[in-house]
């Protein structure tokens, strides 16, 4: 199997209220995403794509509608910080995603990797796999969950 890898970029803010460090204060990064799919290359002679697992114009398109659009300049909240929700809440037009996970990097990688996972398989009904999301908080902390971690 060959896999191709996506670089994406979005600013967003959270807090992690119960750390016992600066991130219990509303803070923000300059978060970087790393998607890699898994397939075969395409090979039907004269096709768009051949030679291509995915066009990286669609992997970027389908991949900034449905999960990068939502979460740049957002602020995370887990759902359980009523105190932030409420705050949240109360500013006109603000852009918050509500997350049932406290909004560490492990967890938004994870959520992000759900996401993709299913929406690929849904518009592509297996035609390659999600191999990895990959996710940066700074430039030198990330995590990364992996299908066959899954």
């Amino acid at each position: 199997m060959l896999t191709i890898t996506r670089k994406f970029e979005f600013d967003a803010g959270h807090r992690i209220a119960h750390h016992n460090s600066q991130c219990r204060n509303l803070h923000g990064h300059r978060f970087t995403l790393y998607v890699t799919l898994e397939g075969e290359v395409i090979t039907k002679e004269g096709a768009s794509n051949e030679g291509m697992i995915l066009d990286f114009s669609e992997f970027k398109a389908l991949t900034k509608e449905h999960l990068i659009s939502h979460w740049d300049h957002a602020f995370f909240v887990h759902e359980k910080d009523t105190v932030l929700r409420q705050f949240l809440d109360s500013l006109p037009n603000h852009k918050t995603v509500v997350l049932d996970l406290v909004p560490t990097v492990e967890n938004m990688a994870k959520i992000a990797f759900d996401i993709l996972k299913d929406l690929y398989q849904k518009t592509y009904g297996g035609a390659f796999s999600l191999h990895s999301v990959k996710l940066y908080e700074t430039p030198n902390c990330f995590a990364e969950i992996t299908a066959q971690n899954k």
